[in-house]
């Protein structure tokens, strides 16, 4: 597997010593005033340390030394189902400090890159587009830092500002989207920033490889074929195989998920399950292909909903974000 080129020793990004500072000292940022904030740890081990992803000690979380970070994006305004995405990262990072550490999959621990996770970004109110360009403004600054930027959401929309901040710093970089909707619609319900055009949204920066679509309206339909878009149904990318998927990538891939693209069986809690969908082997494999040539620059996962299904589905996604790490970071030299 080829290494990500990570600066652990990059610049800090503007916005965080704002953040760190309300953050020890039990107080909101003005900016942040949504986002979760967790008071200073009490100076002995009879309280639980504020969560993070892996429930990882000081050492390992520290923002200045790790290769990783997890900006939990709780965003769901555009959804049109069912909605509850917005409690999708907390559910991740809870169901993450069930998880080992050890991942039997890779034989690695891919904590020991250093994972810091950062307070729940605070939606903007103003519009969904205010709330991409936040989006693609922080991630920016983390990737400037040198960090591995693993965003949850959230609604798919939350992935057009990561798609985005990272196609401006890997020219040439494509996107590997597992999803079960084509999701390319250019505007829908007076946005083009609705969750349905998160797709559209991406082709404008990069190419889009798709994985696990079994659900399109009319005209998405005819702009994949006539576009001869690489958008594979589950049965299609069976058929085809993961080189046929793997050769449409360039040297630099950036993921991401919607859960959805996951059949129901395993993933229950998201706003719009479709039958017939992607396994977990066929995903982990497919991301083991990948990672083998290709180097992953970042990634997303979103549309937890975790009223909307047992809790196993919120581990399924702590388990995929963590593979994913290590298969794009490799084993710690």
């Amino acid at each position: 597997m080829r290494q990500n080129a990570v600066d652990p020793a990059g610049s800090m990004p503007r916005f965080y010593d704002l953040v760190h500072r309300n953050i020890a000292t039990g107080r909101r940022a003005r900016s942040e005033s949504a986002a979760t904030c967790y008071p200073e740890p009490m100076p002995d081990a009879r309280f639980y340390p504020p969560p993070n992803f892996g429930s990882l000690d000081d050492d390992d979380a520290a923002f200045d030394h790790a290769r990783v970070v997890v900006l939990p994006v709780p965003y769901d305004s555009t959804v049109t189902a069912r909605a509850g995405t917005r409690d999708g990262p907390r559910a991740i990072i809870e169901a993450s400090t069930d998880m080992e550490l050890y991942d039997v999959g890779l034989g690695s621990e891919p904590y020991r890159h250093g994972i810091h996770t950062l307070p729940e970004l605070a939606p903007h109110t103003g519009s969904p587009e205010a709330m991409i360009d936040r989006i693609e403004e922080v991630t920016g600054e983390l990737i400037d830092a040198g960090k591995f930027v693993v965003t949850l959401g959230g609604e798919h929309t939350v992935a057009v500002g990561a798609v985005r901040a990272h196609a401006k710093r890997h020219p040439g970089m494509s996107v590997l989207a597992f999803d079960a909707h084509s999701d390319l619609r250019d505007e829908y319900l007076g946005s083009k920033y609705n969750h349905a055009c998160t797709l559209r949204r991406a082709l404008e920066v990069a190419p889009v490889t798709q994985l696990g679509l079994r659900s399109a309206s009319a005209e998405d339909a005819a702009l994949i074929r006539d576009e001869r878009l690489a958008f594979f149904s589950p049965a299609a990318y069976r058929a085809a195989g993961a080189q046929a998927v793997v050769d449409r990538l360039g040297d630099d891939v950036y993921i991401t998920v919607d859960l959805d693209c996951f059949d129901p069986s395993e993933m229950a809690a998201v706003g719009t399950p479709e039958p017939g969908g992607l396994h977990w082997d066929e995903v982990s494999d497919l991301l083991v292909a990948v990672t083998r040539t290709k180097r992953v620059c970042g990634f997303d996962l979103t549309e937890l909903s975790p009223s909307l299904g047992p809790r196993s589905c919120a581990q399924l996604a702590a388990k995929l974000a963590y593979r994913l790490i290590g298969l794009a970071l490799g084993p710690v030299e």
